[in-house]
């Protein structure tokens, strides 16, 4: 089948995923012989499109990360930049207008064969429910043309925020502007929701939209101290917590199987995380891993004979032992003793593998 003459993409598949902070996001999944497709088209947009990007762009391209743009904000802020525009731009992938997206498309673009299976991509529908559901605007997320596409849009932002001379940072939708004073910050943001909403056919979210101290707005999972140190965001910790609770919560599963889950969490979040620079934020989340773990394995021990024997096995003296599981306090109190600090120190942990997000 010629790709030039009677193709046609299959309408993706809707796939709802939770977000962090609440409500869905809505995917659209392509088949596989499309995905590869939007693949071979990916490659030639970033290809043609790369350098023109600009240099304060940080999603979705190669060599770049988020680290990056965490990095380029900070800067700001240790220039005296203490003051942020934080534009929330509301439901961006699904309102992304068809017709200024492919007109952007054909300035650097000349193959019209191209342009028309980007098009139909575009205009493909979505699968809800076994029927169609058209599309007249947006750009599906799930598949790899949305990425480079979503940049080739907001590129035009980009390059207004360059010529009126502005210091910002751009991470996908994420778009952060940073100034010395509100007053400053209120013109910018009244002057960039006109144009966003004019001129790009986006729409502005002002209820999550804000002018405000850089340190109080988190950014890519990380915020900012007063004198521009990275540190973690509030909604950071709070989801970290939330997982591993779920990870450690009382339940069949061996220790075993859930170190195995918690590293694999573990791992990966001290990865993205590792740039943090208030490290007193990993030492307490450390402590308080093992802790839940204590009270985990109290909760699993359960009757006196078993927790006595298990106390009494791990070096624990007799006095104590009949203390502690004489006690009446609950296992997340409990799990502080002295007693089960002995039988499960640290190294007991660091023995079994588990992941210390500051290291020893």
């Amino acid at each position: 089948m010629s790709l030039q003459g009677e193709w046609r993409p299959a309408p993706v598949r809707r796939v709802l995923i939770p977000k962090p902070d609440g409500g869905e996001r809505q995917l659209g999944i392509p088949i596989a012989l499309d995905r590869m497709v939007q693949q071979a088209i990916q490659q030639v947009l970033q290809a043609e499109w790369e350098l023109r990007f600009s240099a304060f762009s940080y999603g979705f391209r190669p060599n770049r990360s988020a680290h990056q743009a965490i990095n380029q904000a900070q800067s700001y802020i240790r220039e005296g930049y203490n003051w942020v525009v934080d534009i929330d731009l509301s439901k961006f992938f699904d309102r992304v207008n068809h017709d200024r997206l492919m007109a952007k498309l054909a300035v650097h673009t000349d193959d019209k064969d191209v342009l028309r299976l980007i098009r139909r991509f575009l205009q493909s529908g979505v699968m809800e429910n076994g029927l169609v559901k058209p599309q007249t605007e947006g750009v599906p997320q799930g598949g790899p043309l949305s990425p480079v596409l979503s940049n080739i849009v907001l590129d035009e932002l980009d390059k207004e925020l360059e010529k009126r001379d502005l210091r910002f940072v751009r991470y996908a939708d994420d778009c952060r502007v940073f100034v010395r004073s509100k007053k400053a910050g209120e013109r910018v943001m009244a002057s960039l929701t006109r144009y966003i909403e004019s001129k790009l056919k986006l729409k502005v979210n002002v209820a999550k939209s804000a002018v405000d101290k850089a340190w109080r707005r988190a950014f890519l999972g990380y915020s900012f101290t007063r004198d521009g140190r990275k540190k973690l965001a509030d909604k950071t910790c709070k989801r970290f917590r939330d997982k591993v609770k779920q990870l450690t919560r009382k339940g069949g599963r061996s220790l075993e199987q859930r170190l195995e889950s918690l590293n694999r969490y573990l791992r990966g979040w001290k990865n993205y995380f590792r740039e943090v620079e208030t490290r007193s934020e990993f030492e307490n989340f450390d402590c308080w891993i093992r802790r839940r773990l204590r009270s985990l394995l109290w909760y699993q021990w359960k009757k006196s004979p078993k927790r006595y024997a298990e106390l009494r096995r791990r070096g624990v003296s007799e006095e104590l032992t009949r203390q502690t599981v004489g006690s009446s306090k609950g296992y997340w109190r409990i799990s502080r003793s002295p007693a089960l600090h002995l039988a499960l120190p640290n190294s007991w942990f660091d023995e079994l593998g588990l992941i210390r997000l500051l290291a020893a």
